[in-house]
């Protein structure tokens, strides 16, 4: 036994044994489950001061009550009271308005780079190809009040008055409305999904009728499956051109600035100046492991400065070279222009559209920001000075059309050419930045969604919540800017790819808008329809646009989305494969009831947390254990980590814990609920979150009569929310601080002075993850049931011994019976992209000496 104790306790000296365990699905049939949505119990214990307020809601069949919005450690969850300082700051604007202004400056830096250096290149691209034929003032001056009404349709009336009202608490993106509908219909592909997921927090947006026009739009997308697959496939298209983006925007906008070298200092040679781009480029993606907030301080100058100067460029350009170019803000020249350009006027929309890209980010980074700090730097700052210098810059064409391909760096006075060049090149880098932290985000995002395989996520502030870093994406990214921009050394070219990337999001988050507007702000159908046909109208002719310019560049975008697409569906058609395969071949409840509170083997002291996909059932892998191996821990926990469809989880909303089986088989199910834009940090502390949560489910399920008769009713699907706001100073166990000295006497077995050796060893090697020790204990109470007492005896004694992670090493594989097309997704890209992703233990932060695995193989 005493060998036993040690194998289990020591996984470093598990690992070394080579075990083949190879997979024998359990009987199908199970009545372990008797409801698909049993009921759920939240318990929310608020440990006040005086004790006496201490409070547990319940809600039986119906839901739960939601619970507070706290830190684990008594303090405000930063995040949170963030996000409701957004709130208030939107309702009463007048009563915070020092802070929404600050907000609004700050936005500078990190919204609108990249729509602000869009006048470096609009009307080199509009005047390419067959339109020079018709350069005259009139089409000049009809080019420019294209860019003016596209400035004012979209992201003034678009973006500004009704897209950015449709916030996910407080996150913007077309993720958030993909939330939002998943929340207010069954439109969710997402695995394990629960009833107690609805009742967080962060879940509930808006009304809860819904209105009679939409409901037979929402049955009919709810009974068909691939409808749903529609929506998630149009989502996951616009991340992939919002990834697009990230590459082609560095090249377009350093490539846009540095080529103002050349058109001052003919000397230099086209190479030369590809050159200094591609250091640039080489720098700028270098530095990102820095973090943006090293470096935000000089982001939002940069931005003010260069829209300052470009307001004023423009300005002496209308008065000094054609003050008639005002007039041209009636669309009366709209219609002048086509009638004189006809066919190549409408591909010249292409070029057009240049002038609203970077629209996107303005919604997209509204999770920084406040909807109202955003508006009031677009409104008063940045559309003014952008009206003005492409009107400046129309002025000085009008009467210099020789100068069309470097019109905005000849229509600079020489006085003031090099600094503004300087400017020019730090508001491109600055550009770039924006949208290459978003594309990190989104990529995040995708992973969140089970879309995308799993990457080195890196914080880059302490302070700063969600700035990311993620070191292969980057370097991505790096290669295939570099190879645009070395390949094509042309900014119309690029332009076009990007052009037709920022339209495609903007298609789409119009489609999305309108299905916000019917099934989460409960408007008129028809409302919603007029919504989209206005927009799509308009944006559709530039989209058509753009795809008339696949061939001259446009194709990149399309590539770029096709290969991330791929890598996308691939991923997820593995990943849902592989858990339809574990929900179908879950252990039946009788099986275990059947072993006996011993499970048939020896139980040793210590805790096993067999981590699985499943948040309801036992998993196969541990048919495994109980079948091959003859001893196993005292206490088993069987741990899901999943995603919902939320932006945010509260730490005292994250755990749901439960029981599977009687009292004696002292099986536990702990459920670690996570948004999309949660990062899952290893603070070394999860161990003892999870031992204090179970101890107060168990103290709890003593005095609730809902569990009071859980030994004869259905063991497994009733889970309970716990909040252990002040736990460390009022909570069932008593947590004392462990020094060095007595940890090392107390690790795993102190039996064994070859398992101190190795874990200390380990500990000297990786000082970065030293977990915080600490020790439980017991409180003196007499009131407490001698049961509970047992049991929570057991669960510290079994802690102290030491806590195993047991996880499955599988292997997928398609069936022989496939079809090739199956086989070619499964067995080649789906294995390449799990042998080259991070592991799951890595990317769960799971230690690597206490780690077991269990090879599995799955035939789907």
């Amino acid at each position: 036994e005493d060998s036993l104790h040690l194998l289990l306790s020591n996984p470093l000296l598990f690992r070394s044994v080579s075990v083949s365990i190879h997979h024998t699905p359990p009987p199908s049939s199970s009545p372990f489950y008797k409801s698909p949505n049993p009921p759920m119990y939240t318990v929310d214990i608020d440990h006040e001061e005086d004790g006496d307020n201490a409070s547990r809601h319940q809600a039986g069949n119906g839901g739960q009550n939601s619970s507070h919005a706290t830190g684990p450690e008594g303090q405000a969850e930063p995040i949170q009271e963030a996000k409701r300082g957004k709130n208030l700051a939107t309702k009463i604007p007048l009563a915070d308005l020092s802070r929404n202004l600050l907000l609004a400056y700050q936005s500078f830096g990190v919204v609108y780079g990249d729509l602000s250096t869009s006048p470096l290149y609009v009307y080199r691209s509009i005047f390419v190809g067959k339109l020079p034929s018709h350069t005259n003032e009139d089409v000049i001056f009809g080019a420019f009040s294209l860019i003016f009404w596209t400035l004012t349709l979209i992201p003034l009336l678009k973006y500004m008055i009704i897209v950015l009202g449709a916030d996910d608490n407080g996150e913007g993106g077309t993720f958030a409305l993909y939330s939002l509908l998943c929340r207010h219909a069954k439109f969710s592909l997402l695995p394990n999904q629960q009833a107690a997921d609805e009742e967080l927090s962060t879940y509930k947006y808006g009304p809860s009728a819904q209105h009679a026009s939409s409901l037979p739009l929402r049955r009919f997308l709810e009974k068909h499956k691939k409808s749903r697959t529609v929506l998630l496939l149009l989502v996951l298209l616009g991340a992939c051109m919002v990834i697009g983006d990230g590459v082609i925007t560095p090249a377009i906008s350093v490539l846009s600035s540095v080529s103002g070298i050349k058109s001052a200092q003919n000397k230099l040679t086209q190479g030369e100046v590809l050159l200094i781009v591609c250091v640039l480029l080489v720098g700028l993606f270098a530095l990102q492991h820095c973090g943006t907030h090293k470096v935000a301080f000089l982001f939002a100058p940069v931005v003010i400065l260069w829209l300052i100067s470009i307001f004023a460029i423009g300005l002496y350009n209308t008065i000094h070279w054609n003050p008639k170019i005002v007039s041209a803000l009636s669309p009366h020249y709209i219609i002048k222009f086509f009638r004189e350009t006809g066919k190549e006027g409408w591909i010249s929309l292409g070029g057009v559209l240049l002038a609203i890209t970077g629209t996107e980010a303005m919604f997209a980074d509204l999770g920084h920001f406040t909807a109202i700090s955003i508006r009031i730097a677009f409104a008063f700052v940045v559309y003014p000075c952008l009206v003005i210098q492409y009107m400046g810059q129309a002025a000085f064409l009008s009467k210099n059309i020789s100068s069309i391909p470097h019109g905005f760096y000849d229509s600079i006075p020489d006085t003031v050419y090099w600094p503004v060049f300087v400017i020019a090149t730090l508001a491109a880098i600055v550009a770039s930045q924006a949208i290459i932290s978003a594309t990190f985000s989104i990529v995040k995002q995708c992973n969140a969604l089970s879309c995308f395989p799993r990457v080195k996520v890196v914080h880059t502030s302490r302070h700063i919540y969600g700035q990311i870093y993620i070191p292969e994406i980057n370097w991505i990214l790096m290669i295939i800017t570099l190879a645009i921009a070395v390949g094509f050394q042309d900014t119309t070219t690029i332009g076009n790819a990007y052009g037709l990337a920022c339209m495609t999001v903007m298609f789409i988050t119009t489609f999305l808008m309108s299905l916000v507007i019917v099934f989460v702000w409960q408007r008129n159908v028809l409302f919603a329809a007029a919504f989209l046909l206005f927009f799509w109208v308009i944006e559709g002719a530039y989209l058509s646009a753009a795809f008339i310019k696949v061939p001259q560049g446009g194709w990149v975008s399309l590539l770029l989305s096709f290969i991330f697409m791929s890598i996308m569906f691939v991923w997820h058609h593995g990943t849902r494969k592989k858990y339809n395969f574990d929900l179908h071949n879950k252990v039946p409840l009788k099986w275990l009831l059947g072993l006996g509170p011993s499970l048939g083997i020896v139980r040793v002291p210590g805790i096993g947390l067999i981590y699985s996909e499943l948040a309801t059932g036992v998993p196969s892998i541990f048919s495994h254990f109980v079948t091959n191996l003859p001893a196993f821990h005292s206490v088993l926990v069987f741990v899901c980590v999943k995603s919902v469809p939320v932006p945010y989880v509260s730490p005292e909303e994250r755990f749901l814990i439960g029981r599977i089986c009687p009292r004696p088989y002292r099986m536990y199910r702990c459920i670690v609920r996570y948004g999309y834009k949660d990062i899952q940090k290893d603070d070394g502390n999860f161990e003892n979150q999870l031992i204090q949560s179970i101890a107060e489910f168990i103290q709890m399920e003593a005095v609730e009569p809902q569990f009071s008769s859980s030994d004869n009713a259905s063991f497994d699907g009733r889970m309970a929310v716990i909040s252990t706001r002040n736990a460390g100073t009022n909570s069932t166990l008593i947590v004392s601080e462990q020094d060095d000295a007595d940890a090392i006497t107390s690790i795993q077995s102190s039996k064994s002075l070859t398992l101190q050796s190795l874990r200390s060893a380990y500990d000297d090697e990786n000082p970065q993850i030293r977990r915080r020790q600490v020790r439980f204990q017991l409180p003196e109470s007499p009131g407490m049931d001698d049961s509970v007492r047992e049991e929570l005896l057991d669960l510290i004694q079994a802690k102290e011994a030491g806590v195993a992670y047991i996880m499955g090493h599988s292997y997928v594989k398609a069936r022989r019976s496939s079809s090739f097309l199956k086989k070619l997704v499964i067995d080649i890209g789906y294995s390449f992209l799990r042998k080259n992703c991070r592991g799951p233990a890595v990317a769960l932060n799971i230690p690597h000496i206490s780690l077991i695995e269990v090879g599995m193989i799955y035939y789907v």
